[in-house]
């Protein structure tokens, strides 16, 4: 009767043991097929926006209004549109250039009153008094003798400067 009661323990082991196993696969299992699920939840999802995304990209196209090409078009037809696309692009870029035009035209206006206003300006600069012709011949004499400015401004009574620019516009210097 040990004996039998041994074995009827052992049987109720064995039992329990493989009762546990089957929680334990059952478990491990369900735990897999959830982990599936997830995977198949987030695929599906991702999915659904793509769709989503589809379907507003096709309502905007139909709200699209289409231009109807006629399948048959002349030579001259083709001509006259491609004629009528390029002034419609090439309108835009002529009026721009006629207003950089008027603007440069209006900048030329400017440079050349200035200009005129500097030369009136320059014409009413008078030389200065104490060069005289006289004193250009003796100041252009003595530098052709190898006298040095310094000695000529001194002897003449007339800054270096002054007899520089007597030399400059005699061109001799």
């Amino acid at each position: 009767m040990i004996y039998k009661f041994f074995t009827l323990e052992y049987a109720i082991l064995a039992m329990a043991g493989i009762i546990l196993y089957l929680m334990y696969y059952v478990f491990s299992k369900d735990s897999e097929y959830n982990k599936n699920i997830r995977s198949i939840a987030s695929v599906v999802e991702e999915i659904n926006r793509e769709m989503y995304y589809l379907k507003k990209e096709i309502k905007k196209n139909k709200e699209i209004p289409k231009i109807e090409v006629p399948t048959h078009m002349s030579d001259e037809d083709i001509y006259a549109e491609v004629e009528r696309s390029v002034y419609d692009m090439v309108r835009p870029i002529s009026h721009g250039l006629k207003q950089v035009q008027e603007r440069i035209q209006t900048i030329d206006a400017q440079i050349d009153s200035r200009v005129s206003t500097l030369e009136n300006g320059v014409k009413q600069i008078s030389i200065p008094s104490s060069v005289h012709g006289n004193d250009d011949t003796k100041i252009i004499s003595l530098y052709k003798q190898g006298i040095s400015l310094e000695t000529i401004s001194k002897e003449l009574n007339l800054s270096k400067a002054e007899v520089e620019f007597v030399l400059k516009i005699n061109k001799i210097k």
